[in-house]
């Protein structure tokens, strides 16, 4: 009899496990088929021993999705920390972006190549653009031109812009066509929703990244995210992070907590109403939080 309650008890762990490896892997969000999965780790401000910790312990619980980029002096540190996880490259998806001091010829790619001997990989599945720096007088064919030269290479499987308003978005896809820009990746929360370009990304079928969703942690607060978490016995966070993944965005949440780690994933599983859904879209108040003079562009 105990024998049998183990065995059921294992079989209905290990089908657990398996199921919440299936969502983090999950390409789709409201019936379409993403070119990115739609849930993983953020590790922007993030160095040295606090990475390497986050990355492990989100591994453990079972994300599969890391997101970081060159500026962020972290690539190596979270490279140690695949290697010490276990978990095979193959089972990961990996995500850098190149920064505005390697945008020249000869730095983009030899960049790109030094990004990878820090993460330890020969390839990484997503690069993006981080900043167009229209202000620098950055040219968009060419630096997309570059990206694409360096998807043929082999250097990384898929290539996507971040922080690109509608009219430098119109300009890559002009360059190199939207069937190459798996995503734009852009600050977005309950408090800054930018219709026009969420709107003009998805009817390019390119998928949205949404970064900052908590707004620096400032929705944790919100009155409005209170009362519909209490009705779903959630927290402010999931329901934010649920809100995104219902608009169709993919996120990346970041935490150095392991218990706000497993909390952000299960925000996969919380569905809003239509009328919850509303009550969000009237947070919005165009409240921005980054925009780094000279890289940010002219917001739509």
């Amino acid at each position: 009899m105990i024998k049998d309650i183990l065995l059921i008890h294992l079989f209905f762990r290990n089908n657990k496990k398996s199921k919440m490896h299936i969502k983090l892997n999950d390409y789709s969000n409201l019936g379409k088929h993403m070119n990115i999965p739609r849930f993983g780790l953020g590790t922007f401000r993030l160095k040295e021993q606090a990475v390497i910790d986050s990355v492990k312990t989100a591994l453990d619980v079972g994300y599969r999705v890391i997101d970081t980029a060159q500026i962020y002096d972290n690539e190596a540190a979270i490279g140690q920390a695949i290697a010490e996880s276990g978990v095979s490259r193959q089972d990961l998806f990996l995500t850098t972006k190149i920064w505005v001091d390697n945008f020249a010829q000869d730095k983009f790619i030899p960049s790109l190549k030094e990004s990878l001997e820090k993460l330890r990989t020969d390839h990484v599945d997503l690069t993006l653009i981080h900043w167009p720096a229209p202000d620098l007088g950055v040219s968009i064919p060419e630096i997309m031109k570059l990206l694409l030269e360096a998807k043929e290479q082999g250097l990384t499987k898929q290539i996507g812009i971040s922080n690109f308003n509608i009219e430098l978005t119109q300009q890559a896809i002009d360059t190199i066509g939207a069937e190459n820009i798996a995503t734009n990746q852009i600050e977005l929360s309950p408090y800054l929703q930018n219709h026009k370009l969420v709107n003009f990304l998805q009817e390019k079928n390119i998928d949205v990244t949404s970064y900052m969703t908590l707004a620096y942690g400032k929705v944790l607060q919100d009155p409005v995210l209170a009362e519909i978490a209490a009705a779903h016995k959630a927290t402010t966070a999931q329901i934010a992070l649920a809100w995104a993944l219902q608009r169709g965005f993919a996120v990346i949440p970041s935490s150095t907590k392991r218990e706000n780690l497993i909390s952000n994933l299960k925000a996969q599983d919380i569905e809003l109403t239509s009328a919850e859904m509303q009550m969000i879209a009237e947070l919005d108040r165009n409240s921005r939080e980054v925009s780094p003079e000279p890289w940010a562009p002219v917001w739509d």
